[in-house]
Parts: C-alpha cells; sequence; structure tokens
C-alpha cells in the first residue's frame, strides 16, 4: 500500500501522516537517512502520538497524554516514574516493545510503500512490471527526481471506492459524462475571436470529449495482480503543447534516443490495485481511501520534475485543480454518475452489473495483454483480484 513520498520528509525526524486501510500510521526520516513506517499510537494507552499530518518530531516522539518518549524507529526510550513499573514483568509485555513497526517497508525511487503483515506477497512479485509507469514518472525529471509540490486536494465521495477504481480505465464515458463541462469548454473555445491564444485550460480540457474512435485506439494493458492502465498507443495527454527548452534538457540529460522513448510514453491512468491511480505524463498521483461501505476520500498528491522548466508544474497544479478538486467542473461529472450508481443499486430489480465489454473467455489465464481501448479487461482484472484477496479470509493468529 502507498504511503507517501521521501521528499514528504527530507530531515531527519520529518513525520508525515497517513492511514493505510483503516490503520493510523507515521512515516518518519531516520538520523541515517533511512524511513521507518510505525503504527501512529502509543503503546501505553493508544493515543495517537503525530497529530499533525506532518512536521518534525526532533529526535523522538513524545506522547501527548503521559508524556512516554520513542525514539525515531519506535523502540521505547522513556516513561516517567519508571519506577512505577519495577518487578511487574513490564520487560515482557507489549508496551516494552514501543510504537510497533509495519511487517514491510519498500522505497521505490522514493515512493514508499508498506504491507502491515510481517508475510505476505513481496512489493517485485506485487507490482512486477507495473512498475513501469513510476519509472517513467521519474524518468520526465532531467534529473531523475521527483518531489511532491503543491499540497494535496481531498474530495468525499458518497459511493463506495471500487466505483471510483472502476472510473479510471472505463473509457466509454468521457464524451458522455463531460459533454456538459469539457464539452462546453471546447465550445465557448471554438466562438472565440481568430488569433485568441489557446488557454492552457482548453488544451486540458479538451481531449475528454474525443470521440469513441479515439479512446478505441488508446489501447488498455492490463497486469498480474489487478493492475494495468489505459494509454499503450495514445492518450489525452499526448497532444500538450511542449514547453520551451524541457526537450533539450531532456536530450541532454538521456540522449536524443532515450528521451524520444520517455516522453513518447504517454499512458493515462494507470491503477495501482486496489487504491492507486497514476497519471505519468502529468505527474499526478490519487489515492482513494475506504471510509464506509458508501463513503469514499480522494487524495489528489502533485509532484514537480525535478530541474525541469516551472511550466510543467504549472500545467500539473492546474490539471489537478481543474479535474479533481472539490471544485473542479470535469470532476463533478464523475461524482454525480458515482452517487447515482450508488443510491440506484440499492434497486433489486436487477442482480447484476455488466462489465462484459470485449470480454474473452481466456483472458484469466493470460493476466498481461493489450488490447482494444474501451474493453473493460481493466475492470475484471481488478475484480478478480479482489475477489483472490477476500477469499483468503483473515489471518488466522494463535
Amino acid at each position: 500500500m502507498y504511503v507517501g513520498h521521501a521528499s514528504q520528509i527530507p530531515q531527519a525526524g520529518d513525520y508525515h501522516t497517513t492511514t493505510v486501510g483503516d490503520q493510523p500510521v507515521v512515516m518518519v526520516r531516520q538520523a541515517d537517512g533511512g524511513i521507518a513506517v510505525l503504527h501512529n499510537r502509543c503503546a501505553h494507552k493508544g493515543v495517537k502520538i503525530a497529530g499533525r499530518e506532518h512536521g518534525n518530531t526532533g529526535k523522538f516522539f513524545r506522547c501527548p497524554y503521559h508524556a512516554w518518549t520513542f525514539k525515531l524507529d519506535g523502540a521505547l526510550l522513556g516513561i516517567p516514574l519508571n519506577s512505577g513499573y519495577a518487578q511487574n514483568g513490564f520487560e515482557g509485555t507489549e508496551a516494552a516493545q514501543g510504537m510497533a513497526r509495519v511487517g514491510a517497508v519498500q522505497v521505490y525511487r522514493d515512493f514508499v510503500f508498506c504491507r502491515l503483515a510481517a508475510q505476505g506477497e513481496s512489493f517485485a512479485d506485487f507490482f512486477g512490471e507495473s512498475l513501469s509507469t513510476l519509472d517513467n514518472m521519474v524518468e520526465r525529471s532531467p534529473e531523475g527526481k521527483l518531489e511532491v509540490a503543491g499540497g494535496v486536494l481531498r474530495y468525499m465521495h458518497r459511493c463506495n471506492w471500487k466505483m471510483l477504481v472502476d472510473n479510471q480505465t472505463d473509457t466509454c464515458h468521457p464524451m458522455v459524462a463531460h459533454e456538459s463541462s469539457a464539452g462546453t469548454a471546447v465550445k465557448v473555445w471554438k466562438a472565440a475571436p481568430e488569433g485568441t491564444p489557446k488557454p492552457m485550460a482548453v488544451e486540458l480540457f479538451a481531449p475528454f470529449v474525443s470521440p469513441y474512435e479515439f479512446f478505441e485506439g488508446m489501447g488498455i494493458r492490463s497486469w498480474p495482480h489487478g493492475h494495468g492502465h489505459t494509454g499503450t498507443a495514445d492518450s489525452i495527454h499526448a497532444a500538450y503543447s511542449p514547453v520551451p527548452g524541457y526537450w533539450d534538457q531532456m536530450k541532454a540529460a538521456y540522449g536524443e534516443s532515450r528521451a524520444q522513448k520517455i516522453l513518447g510514453e504517454v499512458r493515462h491512468n494507470t491503477i495501482y490495485f486496489p487504491n492507486i491511480m497514476v497519471k505519468g505524463p502529468i505527474q499526478t498521483l490519487r489515492v482513494f481511501k475506504p471510509l464506509a461501505a458508501d463513503r469514499t476520500l480522494v487524495e489528489s498528491w502533485t509532484f514537480r520534475l525535478v530541474g525541469a522548466p516551472d511550466l510543467l508544474l504549472e500545467r500539473t497544479l492546474m490539471y489537478n485543480r481543474l479535474i479533481n478538486a472539490p471544485t473542479s467542473v470535469v470532476g463533478h461529472d464523475d461524482l454525480e454518475v458515482y452517487e447515482r450508481s450508488q443510491q440506484a443499486l440499492l434497486s433489486r430489480g436487477r442482480d447484476w452489473v455488466n462489465i462484459g465489454r470485449l470480454y474473452d473467455p481466456a483472458e484469466a489465464a493470460t493476466p498481461t495483454q493489450v488490447v482494444n481501448g474501451t474493453s473493460e479487461l481493466q475492470m475484471r482484472n481488478q475484480y478478480r483480484t479482489w475477489a483472490r484477496y477476500m477469499a483468503m479470509g483473515p489471518e488466522v493468529k494463535p
């Protein structure tokens, strides 16, 4: 599961809090430069240790309730009046172990992931070739480095989380659902006086109302474990105006052939099962956080390409604001559809929804493939993975 980005905690003692599933965790930079992910809970009486979203805790964490202190790696450092715990078997209790560390942490190109369980699938086995999306996003920087920039946009949806994940590879809805928003922007632009400079917003809006044929040719790729992406051959991010100076920087950094390959990869939406969506060409990452069966919080993060022209970050921030924000235009089209689905699925007039478009009975045995861009293959890939993990059941503990 995604936790955060290393650029959010550059100095020793810097921390970032979030949740993994329903578990509060804190990502913290260690004195030696490493990164730890701890359960954000005091070992004493369970109080949340780091109460802010981010900050610097200094050389240790201190509980605001009884002043128990913990090292940056979670180890118990000190207890006020510790003589009160002498000769009572305290050393053998969970409390003596300090703040619990998550089961495993993996930092991949500065993206921080964790697994809560001590045992489970390895990071490499779980993500496999899908990590190529993160590789491409990082390599779009002439310095091969990203940093979180522009804060985070949070947006509450009154619907089940799976509806949002489905929508990321649903390419038959944009020209319908977004006609009233992106379509209107295009109509207004077409009515502008001749010679009017094309606004960046129009360039970002217009591809949403491309015809079915465009999305069919775009292509969809699926990978094992529920991962996949739209945009194998084309995408809505493929035809943005060139940014002055950027190509020269990339060519100098990578050579012409390699730079062309990096920038020619224009993947649309990459889904990392279960709840992350990455847009490499526009440098955004969204996390879909289930809060209840009918509540989902979406966090939209934006990244700066270190060493690249500032105009690229401006475009990233504008895209996030226009498409993903609570005040967005396009995002509200999707929100209405999600909430209408949540309401109407209370009906028992039919038992099933249908995700059978371009279904191939042999596809389940071939998790890695590229298909027509309007196929619902990736949705089926997600649900097969979801069903497999749900069937495994809870871990049995002694």
